[in-house]
């Protein structure tokens, strides 16, 4: 069974940083790609950023892009998402999912995704 399990949400003011980690069971990251989105209430969930496990190639939605890095750890079945520069308009519950390569197509389409985690919150104050 695919498990995603996010940590590392928490409260920051604007400027600031965090750093998410999407811990991956029930499959190995080779040939995989993890991503990010982030959902307000009552609002679209939105696609933040990805990552093919298989050579490394990033994509980034274009208003995290300069201020977010994505990052895999195979070694540990992990995805981290590095956050800088937070602003409130990023605050939102932040979900990792996971799907095969052949996602990153579309890999900014949320129902292209079958495997999700929980979500962790991110609020940033100005």
């Amino acid at each position: 069974e695919v498990q995603l399990e996010e940590s590392g949400g928490g409260s920051v003011h604007a400027g600031g940083s965090l750093r998410l980690s999407c811990t991956v069971s029930g499959l190995t990251l080779d040939n995989w790609a993890i991503g990010w989105f982030r959902q307000v209430p009552g609002m679209e969930r939105e696609a933040v950023s990805c990552i093919s496990t298989s050579g490394g190639k990033t994509y980034y939605s274009d208003s995290v892009k300069g201020r977010f890095t994505i990052s895999a750890a195979t070694d540990t079945n992990a995805v981290e998402l590095q956050m800088n520069d937070l602003q409130p308009g990023d605050t939102a519950v932040y979900f990792c999912a996971a799907a095969q390569r052949s996602v990153l197509y579309i890999w900014n389409v949320p129902g292209a995704w079958p495997y999700w985690g929980q979500g962790t919150q991110v609020t940033v104050s100005s």
